[in-house]
Protein backbone atom coordinates (compact mmCIF):
# COMPACT_ATOMS: atom_id res chain seq x y z
CA UNK A 1 0.00 0.00 0.00
CA UNK A 2 1.43 3.40 -0.91
CA UNK A 3 1.98 5.81 1.92
CA UNK A 4 -0.45 8.68 2.11
CA UNK A 5 0.20 12.26 3.06
CA UNK A 6 -0.74 13.46 6.53
CA UNK A 7 -3.69 15.53 5.32
CA UNK A 8 -5.05 12.61 3.29
CA UNK A 9 -4.70 10.25 6.22
CA UNK A 10 -6.53 12.61 8.58
CA UNK A 11 -9.29 13.11 6.04
CA UNK A 12 -9.74 9.39 5.45
CA UNK A 13 -9.68 8.67 9.20
CA UNK A 14 -12.49 11.17 9.63
CA UNK A 15 -14.47 9.59 6.83
CA UNK A 16 -13.86 6.14 8.29
CA UNK A 17 -15.16 7.31 11.64
CA UNK A 18 -18.45 8.39 10.11
CA UNK A 19 -19.11 5.26 8.10
CA UNK A 20 -16.63 3.79 5.62
CA UNK A 21 -16.58 0.01 5.48
CA UNK A 22 -14.31 -1.86 7.86
CA UNK A 23 -11.72 -2.97 5.33
CA UNK A 24 -11.16 0.60 4.14
CA UNK A 25 -11.05 1.86 7.71
CA UNK A 26 -8.41 -0.64 8.75
CA UNK A 27 -6.37 -0.10 5.61
CA UNK A 28 -6.21 3.57 6.50
CA UNK A 29 -5.32 2.72 10.11
CA UNK A 30 -2.52 0.36 9.09
CA UNK A 31 -1.13 3.01 6.78
CA UNK A 32 -1.15 5.48 9.65
CA UNK A 33 0.67 2.95 11.86
CA UNK A 34 3.40 2.65 9.21
CA UNK A 35 3.66 6.35 8.48
CA UNK A 36 3.70 7.68 12.05
CA UNK A 37 5.54 6.08 14.99
CA UNK A 38 3.33 5.41 18.01
CA UNK A 39 5.15 7.90 20.21
CA UNK A 40 4.23 10.69 17.81
CA UNK A 41 0.53 9.94 17.88
CA UNK A 42 -1.73 11.64 20.39
CA UNK A 43 -3.37 9.23 22.83
CA UNK A 44 -6.89 9.99 21.59
CA UNK A 45 -5.88 9.23 17.99
CA UNK A 46 -4.07 6.05 18.99
CA UNK A 47 -7.15 4.83 20.89
CA UNK A 48 -9.27 5.55 17.83
CA UNK A 49 -6.92 3.57 15.58
CA UNK A 50 -6.76 0.67 18.00
CA UNK A 51 -10.56 0.46 18.08
CA UNK A 52 -10.83 0.29 14.31
CA UNK A 53 -8.04 -2.25 14.02
CA UNK A 54 -9.95 -4.35 16.56
CA UNK A 55 -13.05 -3.98 14.39
CA UNK A 56 -11.15 -5.48 11.49
CA UNK A 57 -10.12 -8.51 13.54
CA UNK A 58 -13.62 -8.97 14.89
CA UNK A 59 -15.19 -8.86 11.46
CA UNK A 60 -12.70 -10.66 9.24
CA UNK A 61 -11.12 -13.23 11.54
CA UNK A 62 -13.91 -15.25 13.18
CA UNK A 63 -11.45 -17.94 14.23
CA UNK A 64 -9.68 -15.32 16.36
CA UNK A 65 -11.57 -12.68 18.32
CA UNK A 66 -15.02 -13.77 17.23
CA UNK A 67 -16.31 -17.29 16.64
CA UNK A 68 -19.44 -19.22 15.94
CA UNK A 69 -21.55 -19.80 19.05
CA UNK A 70 -20.07 -16.80 20.84
CA UNK A 71 -22.26 -15.30 23.57
CA UNK A 72 -22.51 -11.55 24.19
CA UNK A 73 -23.47 -10.23 27.63
CA UNK A 74 -24.40 -6.56 27.84
CA UNK A 75 -24.01 -5.12 31.30
CA UNK A 76 -21.48 -7.91 31.64
CA UNK A 77 -19.47 -6.21 34.37
CA UNK A 78 -22.57 -5.46 36.41
CA UNK A 79 -24.25 -7.53 39.08
CA UNK A 80 -26.37 -10.02 37.14
CA UNK A 81 -24.27 -9.83 33.98
CA UNK A 82 -20.98 -10.72 35.67
CA UNK A 83 -22.71 -13.46 37.66
CA UNK A 84 -23.91 -14.90 34.35
CA UNK A 85 -20.34 -14.82 33.07
CA UNK A 86 -19.38 -16.76 36.21
CA UNK A 87 -22.13 -19.30 35.46
CA UNK A 88 -20.88 -19.76 31.92
CA UNK A 89 -17.26 -20.08 33.04
CA UNK A 90 -18.28 -22.76 35.53
CA UNK A 91 -19.93 -24.60 32.65
CA UNK A 92 -16.64 -24.48 30.76
CA UNK A 93 -17.71 -21.64 28.46
CA UNK A 94 -15.38 -18.69 27.94
CA UNK A 95 -16.31 -17.62 24.39
CA UNK A 96 -18.04 -14.56 25.76
CA UNK A 97 -17.89 -10.89 24.79
CA UNK A 98 -18.58 -8.41 27.58
CA UNK A 99 -20.28 -5.10 26.79
CA UNK A 100 -20.37 -2.47 29.52
CA UNK A 101 -18.98 0.75 30.94
CA UNK A 102 -16.80 0.43 34.03
CA UNK A 103 -16.97 3.99 35.34
CA UNK A 104 -14.65 5.09 38.09
CA UNK A 105 -12.16 2.64 39.55
CA UNK A 106 -13.43 3.66 42.98
CA UNK A 107 -16.64 1.67 42.44
CA UNK A 108 -14.50 -1.46 41.97
CA UNK A 109 -16.96 -2.64 39.33
CA UNK A 110 -14.03 -3.98 37.31
CA UNK A 111 -13.37 -6.46 40.14
CA UNK A 112 -16.46 -8.36 38.98
CA UNK A 113 -14.50 -9.38 35.88
CA UNK A 114 -11.05 -9.81 37.38
CA UNK A 115 -11.51 -13.46 38.42
CA UNK A 116 -13.41 -14.53 35.31
CA UNK A 117 -12.54 -15.41 31.72
CA UNK A 118 -13.93 -13.86 28.55
CA UNK A 119 -12.86 -13.21 24.97
CA UNK A 120 -13.19 -9.45 24.63
CA UNK A 121 -14.55 -6.27 26.20
CA UNK A 122 -16.50 -3.75 24.11
CA UNK A 123 -17.42 -0.28 25.44
CA UNK A 124 -21.18 0.15 25.71
CA UNK A 125 -21.23 3.27 23.52
CA UNK A 126 -19.41 1.46 20.68
CA UNK A 127 -21.40 -1.76 20.76
CA UNK A 128 -24.55 -0.91 18.78
CA UNK A 129 -22.61 0.46 15.83
CA UNK A 130 -20.38 -2.61 15.73
CA UNK A 131 -23.37 -4.92 16.05
CA UNK A 132 -25.35 -3.30 13.25
CA UNK A 133 -22.30 -3.20 10.95
CA UNK A 134 -21.85 -6.96 11.24
CA UNK A 135 -18.83 -7.16 13.52
CA UNK A 136 -20.33 -10.07 15.49
CA UNK A 137 -21.43 -12.35 12.69
CA UNK A 138 -21.92 -15.86 14.00
CA UNK A 139 -22.85 -14.90 17.56
CA UNK A 140 -25.33 -17.41 18.99
CA UNK A 141 -26.91 -15.44 21.82
CA UNK A 142 -27.12 -11.98 23.34
CA UNK A 143 -27.92 -11.80 27.04
CA UNK A 144 -28.99 -8.20 27.48
CA UNK A 145 -28.58 -7.22 31.14
CA UNK A 146 -27.30 -3.71 30.50
CA UNK A 147 -29.52 -0.92 31.82
CA UNK A 148 -29.79 1.88 34.31
CA UNK A 149 -31.44 -0.06 37.14
CA UNK A 150 -31.92 2.82 39.58
CA UNK A 151 -35.53 3.03 40.70
CA UNK A 152 -34.86 6.60 41.88
CA UNK A 153 -33.36 7.89 38.61
CA UNK A 154 -34.96 11.26 37.71
CA UNK A 155 -33.58 11.68 34.18
CA UNK A 156 -36.43 10.24 32.14
CA UNK A 157 -34.74 10.89 28.80
CA UNK A 158 -31.69 8.93 29.92
CA UNK A 159 -33.85 5.98 30.97
CA UNK A 160 -35.69 6.02 27.64
CA UNK A 161 -32.46 6.13 25.66
CA UNK A 162 -30.57 3.62 27.79
CA UNK A 163 -33.31 1.13 28.71
CA UNK A 164 -35.80 1.37 25.86
CA UNK A 165 -34.19 2.55 22.62
CA UNK A 166 -30.89 0.71 23.19
CA UNK A 167 -32.81 -2.49 23.88
CA UNK A 168 -34.95 -2.13 20.76
CA UNK A 169 -31.90 -2.00 18.52
CA UNK A 170 -30.39 -5.13 20.04
CA UNK A 171 -33.70 -6.98 19.81
CA UNK A 172 -34.18 -5.99 16.18
CA UNK A 173 -30.72 -7.31 15.31
CA UNK A 174 -31.34 -10.61 17.09
CA UNK A 175 -34.62 -11.18 15.32
CA UNK A 176 -33.13 -10.32 11.91
CA UNK A 177 -30.17 -12.68 12.41
CA UNK A 178 -31.84 -15.52 14.31
CA UNK A 179 -29.81 -14.88 17.46
CA UNK A 180 -31.12 -16.08 20.82
CA UNK A 181 -32.18 -13.01 22.82
CA UNK A 182 -32.56 -13.06 26.61
CA UNK A 183 -33.14 -9.71 28.28
CA UNK A 184 -33.75 -8.19 31.69
CA UNK A 185 -37.18 -6.83 32.43
CA UNK A 186 -38.12 -6.14 36.06
CA UNK A 187 -40.67 -6.80 38.76
CA UNK A 188 -40.89 -2.99 38.96
CA UNK A 189 -43.18 -3.25 35.92
CA UNK A 190 -45.91 -4.63 38.20
CA UNK A 191 -46.31 -1.34 40.02
CA UNK A 192 -48.18 -1.63 43.32
CA UNK A 193 -49.22 -5.20 42.55
CA UNK A 194 -52.89 -4.36 42.15
CA UNK A 195 -52.98 -6.48 38.98
CA UNK A 196 -51.06 -9.34 40.58
CA UNK A 197 -47.65 -10.77 39.72
CA UNK A 198 -48.45 -13.23 36.95
CA UNK A 199 -46.12 -13.06 33.92
CA UNK A 200 -48.98 -13.39 31.43
CA UNK A 201 -48.27 -11.32 28.32
CA UNK A 202 -51.99 -10.66 27.87
CA UNK A 203 -52.11 -8.62 31.07
CA UNK A 204 -49.32 -6.20 30.17
CA UNK A 205 -51.63 -3.36 29.23
CA UNK A 206 -53.13 -3.19 32.70
CA UNK A 207 -49.82 -2.75 34.56
CA UNK A 208 -48.91 0.67 35.98
CA UNK A 209 -45.28 0.98 37.15
CA UNK A 210 -44.64 3.32 40.08
CA UNK A 211 -41.40 4.83 38.81
CA UNK A 212 -39.73 5.82 35.56
CA UNK A 213 -37.29 2.90 35.69
CA UNK A 214 -40.19 0.44 35.86
CA UNK A 215 -41.96 2.30 33.06
CA UNK A 216 -38.89 2.12 30.77
CA UNK A 217 -38.78 -1.65 31.26
CA UNK A 218 -42.53 -2.00 30.84
CA UNK A 219 -42.48 0.02 27.65
CA UNK A 220 -39.92 -2.33 26.13
CA UNK A 221 -41.93 -5.41 27.18
CA UNK A 222 -44.96 -4.01 25.39
CA UNK A 223 -42.93 -3.08 22.30
CA UNK A 224 -41.43 -6.57 22.23
CA UNK A 225 -44.89 -8.08 22.41
CA UNK A 226 -46.34 -5.89 19.64
CA UNK A 227 -43.42 -6.61 17.32
CA UNK A 228 -43.34 -10.36 17.79
CA UNK A 229 -40.05 -10.35 19.70
CA UNK A 230 -41.54 -12.34 22.57
CA UNK A 231 -42.43 -15.16 20.20
CA UNK A 232 -38.73 -15.98 20.12
CA UNK A 233 -37.03 -14.14 22.99
CA UNK A 234 -37.16 -14.52 26.77
CA UNK A 235 -37.77 -11.47 28.95
CA UNK A 236 -36.93 -11.92 32.63
CA UNK A 237 -38.81 -10.04 35.33
CA UNK A 238 -36.24 -10.07 38.12
CA UNK A 239 -37.56 -9.62 41.63
CA UNK A 240 -35.30 -8.65 44.58
CA UNK A 241 -31.96 -10.16 43.63
CA UNK A 242 -29.15 -10.39 46.18
CA UNK A 243 -25.72 -11.99 46.21
CA UNK A 244 -22.05 -11.58 45.28
CA UNK A 245 -20.89 -9.02 42.69
CA UNK A 246 -23.43 -6.36 43.65
CA UNK A 247 -20.81 -4.35 45.55
CA UNK A 248 -20.61 -1.46 43.08
CA UNK A 249 -24.35 -0.73 43.19
CA UNK A 250 -24.11 1.64 46.17
CA UNK A 251 -27.60 2.80 47.17
CA UNK A 252 -29.24 0.21 44.88
CA UNK A 253 -27.46 -2.72 46.55
CA UNK A 254 -29.52 -5.34 48.38
CA UNK A 255 -30.67 -5.11 51.98
CA UNK A 256 -28.44 -8.11 52.77
CA UNK A 257 -25.36 -6.19 51.64
CA UNK A 258 -26.40 -3.05 53.54
CA UNK A 259 -27.37 -5.01 56.65
CA UNK A 260 -24.05 -6.86 56.74
CA UNK A 261 -22.08 -3.62 56.81
CA UNK A 262 -24.43 -1.95 59.30
CA UNK A 263 -24.12 -4.90 61.67
CA UNK A 264 -20.35 -5.05 61.34
CA UNK A 265 -19.90 -1.30 61.85
CA UNK A 266 -22.72 -0.41 64.27
CA UNK A 267 -24.10 -3.65 65.67
CA UNK A 268 -27.66 -3.04 64.49
CA UNK A 269 -29.77 -2.74 61.31
CA UNK A 270 -32.10 0.06 60.27
CA UNK A 271 -35.31 -0.86 58.44
CA UNK A 272 -38.18 1.30 57.24
CA UNK A 273 -41.25 1.70 59.37
CA UNK A 274 -44.54 0.77 57.79
CA UNK A 275 -46.85 3.62 56.81
CA UNK A 276 -49.83 1.35 56.21
CA UNK A 277 -52.02 -0.03 58.99
CA UNK A 278 -52.14 -3.52 57.45
CA UNK A 279 -48.35 -4.01 57.70
CA UNK A 280 -46.25 -3.94 60.85
CA UNK A 281 -42.82 -2.30 60.87
CA UNK A 282 -40.34 -4.48 59.00
CA UNK A 283 -43.09 -6.80 57.78
CA UNK A 284 -43.20 -5.37 54.26
CA UNK A 285 -42.87 -8.39 51.98
CA UNK A 286 -40.60 -9.09 49.03
CA UNK A 287 -39.64 -12.02 46.86
CA UNK A 288 -35.91 -12.24 47.55
CA UNK A 289 -34.02 -14.36 45.03
CA UNK A 290 -30.39 -15.47 45.21
CA UNK A 291 -28.22 -14.48 42.26
CA UNK A 292 -27.14 -18.07 41.55
CA UNK A 293 -30.78 -19.05 41.07
CA UNK A 294 -31.08 -16.28 38.47
CA UNK A 295 -28.04 -17.42 36.51
CA UNK A 296 -29.24 -21.04 36.61
CA UNK A 297 -32.46 -19.92 34.94
CA UNK A 298 -30.60 -17.95 32.27
CA UNK A 299 -28.27 -20.87 31.58
CA UNK A 300 -31.31 -23.11 31.16
CA UNK A 301 -32.88 -20.61 28.76
CA UNK A 302 -29.75 -20.66 26.61
CA UNK A 303 -30.26 -24.39 26.09
CA UNK A 304 -34.05 -24.37 25.82
CA UNK A 305 -36.21 -22.41 23.35
CA UNK A 306 -38.79 -21.16 25.88
CA UNK A 307 -40.02 -17.71 24.93
CA UNK A 308 -42.15 -14.94 26.42
CA UNK A 309 -41.98 -13.16 29.76
CA UNK A 310 -40.87 -15.07 32.84
CA UNK A 311 -40.79 -14.08 36.48
CA UNK A 312 -37.43 -14.69 38.13
CA UNK A 313 -37.98 -15.05 41.85
CA UNK A 314 -38.17 -17.63 44.61
CA UNK A 315 -41.95 -17.86 44.53
CA UNK A 316 -42.14 -16.95 48.24
CA UNK A 317 -42.72 -13.58 49.91
CA UNK A 318 -40.56 -12.91 52.97
CA UNK A 319 -40.29 -9.85 55.19
CA UNK A 320 -37.39 -7.44 55.51
CA UNK A 321 -37.30 -8.46 59.16
CA UNK A 322 -36.76 -12.08 58.07
CA UNK A 323 -33.93 -10.93 55.79
CA UNK A 324 -32.23 -8.89 58.51
CA UNK A 325 -32.60 -11.74 61.01
CA UNK A 326 -31.05 -14.20 58.55
CA UNK A 327 -28.11 -11.83 58.13
CA UNK A 328 -27.57 -11.56 61.91
CA UNK A 329 -27.77 -15.35 62.19
CA UNK A 330 -25.23 -15.87 59.39
CA UNK A 331 -22.88 -13.53 61.27
CA UNK A 332 -23.43 -15.36 64.56
CA UNK A 333 -25.18 -12.42 66.24
CA UNK A 334 -28.52 -11.75 67.91
CA UNK A 335 -30.88 -9.47 65.92
CA UNK A 336 -30.96 -5.77 66.84
CA UNK A 337 -33.30 -3.85 64.52
CA UNK A 338 -34.19 -0.14 64.57
CA UNK A 339 -37.17 1.09 62.56
CA UNK A 340 -36.91 4.50 60.92
CA UNK A 341 -39.46 6.62 58.98
CA UNK A 342 -39.59 6.07 55.26
CA UNK A 343 -38.61 9.16 53.21
CA UNK A 344 -41.74 10.94 52.01
CA UNK A 345 -40.43 10.88 48.44
CA UNK A 346 -40.69 7.08 48.48
CA UNK A 347 -43.99 6.55 50.26
CA UNK A 348 -46.27 6.83 47.25
CA UNK A 349 -43.94 4.67 45.11
CA UNK A 350 -43.22 1.94 47.64
CA UNK A 351 -44.23 -1.68 47.11
CA UNK A 352 -45.43 -3.37 50.30
CA UNK A 353 -45.75 -6.80 48.75
CA UNK A 354 -44.14 -8.63 45.85
CA UNK A 355 -44.15 -12.34 45.10
CA UNK A 356 -43.21 -13.97 41.82
CA UNK A 357 -45.68 -16.36 40.28
CA UNK A 358 -43.19 -18.84 38.79
CA UNK A 359 -45.73 -21.36 37.48
CA UNK A 360 -45.05 -20.36 33.86
CA UNK A 361 -41.32 -21.03 34.24
CA UNK A 362 -42.06 -24.41 35.82
CA UNK A 363 -44.47 -25.29 33.02
CA UNK A 364 -41.77 -24.41 30.49
CA UNK A 365 -39.60 -27.12 32.05
CA UNK A 366 -37.29 -25.40 34.55
CA UNK A 367 -37.32 -27.64 37.62
CA UNK A 368 -34.38 -26.58 39.81
CA UNK A 369 -35.52 -25.68 43.33
CA UNK A 370 -35.02 -22.15 44.60
CA UNK A 371 -32.46 -21.44 47.31
CA UNK A 372 -34.16 -20.67 50.62
CA UNK A 373 -33.68 -17.18 52.05
CA UNK A 374 -31.72 -18.50 55.01
CA UNK A 375 -29.42 -20.67 52.87
CA UNK A 376 -28.79 -17.92 50.32
CA UNK A 377 -28.02 -15.29 52.93
CA UNK A 378 -25.75 -17.70 54.83
CA UNK A 379 -23.70 -18.50 51.73
CA UNK A 380 -23.52 -14.84 50.68
CA UNK A 381 -22.41 -13.66 54.13
CA UNK A 382 -20.04 -16.46 55.07
CA UNK A 383 -18.43 -17.28 51.71
CA UNK A 384 -18.37 -13.86 50.07
CA UNK A 385 -19.05 -10.79 52.23
CA UNK A 386 -16.79 -12.08 55.01
CA UNK A 387 -13.87 -12.65 52.63
CA UNK A 388 -11.22 -10.18 51.52
CA UNK A 389 -11.93 -11.18 47.91
CA UNK A 390 -15.71 -11.40 47.78
CA UNK A 391 -16.24 -11.62 44.03
CA UNK A 392 -17.47 -14.67 42.17
CA UNK A 393 -14.79 -16.99 40.85
CA UNK A 394 -15.10 -20.48 39.43
CA UNK A 395 -12.29 -21.72 41.64
CA UNK A 396 -14.44 -21.06 44.72
CA UNK A 397 -15.81 -24.26 46.22
CA UNK A 398 -18.94 -23.91 48.31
Amino acid sequence: MALLGKESICSQLFNARVGLNLSTTVAVCLTFFEFYPKDHIEQSVWSFLFLHASLYCLHFYPQGLIALNMIIITGGAGFIGSAMLWELNCMGEDKVIIVDELGSTTTRKWHNLSCLTFTDFIPKDDFLDLLERGAFEGVSAIIHMGANSSTTEVDADHLMSNNFIYSKRIAAYCMAHNVRFIYASSAATYGDGAEGYADDIHGLGALRPLNMYGYSKHLFDRWALRNGILNHAAGLKFFNVYGPNEYHKEDMSSVVFKSFHQIREKGFVKLFQSHRPDYRDGEQLRDFVYIKDCTAIMAWLLENPASGLFNVGSGAARSFKDLATATFTAMGKEPVIEYIPMPETLRDKYQYYTCADIAKLRMAGFSKLSTSLEDGVREYVQHYLSNERPNLTCSTTI
